[in-house]
């Protein structure tokens, strides 16, 4: 696709679905900012330099294998962001995701927006099964859910930008987080003590 193509950096989740493109990242020399599961720690983001690994992309791409070669860093550091890789279990049509429940990948992206990291030429994608996509219109949306632009699947590519539009994350959504939540991410909780 050109814009795997054009992309430089990108950011994925650290599911293991997506870790055969974090793998090609790596292989095709882009530098890869992958969270650290569940934005735990005050650097909560793998950085992967194609350029500075100590195992091969294979190895490196995996969540064992960030920690011991990848850099941990925090949001301040992280460059921006060509292309944004999002795990779901199904997917509609109209780029509406249904994720695992814990929210993460909505977060980090909001999260990164609120940075500066992902504008609205930044690309979003997301990989999975033929049998994970489901009709336009049967995953409902909620205020902070962000659609992908592109599904891609073994079979094909679907365009999914016609169907929702421009439509991004606005922002945290503080209302929808609990403060147990607020309080395991030091992010988050950063986030608000800044925003008070």
């Amino acid at each position: 696709m050109p814009a795997w193509q054009a992309a430089r950096t990108l950011k994925s989740n650290p599911d293991s679905a997506q870790w055969p493109v974090r793998q090609r990242a790596l292989e095709d020399g882009k530098t890869v900012y992958m969270a650290v599961p569940r934005l735990a720690g005050p650097e909560p983001f793998f950085a992967l330099d194609p350029d500075h690994l100590t195992e091969l992309p294979r190895k490196a791409a995996s969540i064992s294998g960030a920690t011991r070669s990848a850099r941990r860093v925090m949001l301040a550091d992280v460059a921006p962001v060509d292309l944004v890789v999002m795990g779901c279990v199904a997917t509609g049509e109209d780029g509406a995701r249904l994720g695992k429940g814990g929210g993460f990948a909505d977060l980090e992206f909001a999260l990164a927006t609120a940075a500066g990291l992902i504008g609205p030429h930044t690309t979003s994608v997301t990989t999975v099964h033929e049998i994970q996509v489901c009709p336009a219109g049967a995953i409902p949306l909620t205020d902070h859910d962000v659609p992908v632009d592109f599904i891609v699947t073994p079979e094909r590519v679907i365009d999914c930008r016609p169907r929702h539009g421009p439509r991004r994350a606005a922002g945290i959504c503080w209302d929808d987080l609990t403060e147990e939540k607020i309080a395991s991410i030091p992010l988050l909780a950063a986030q608000r003590a800044g925003k008070a």
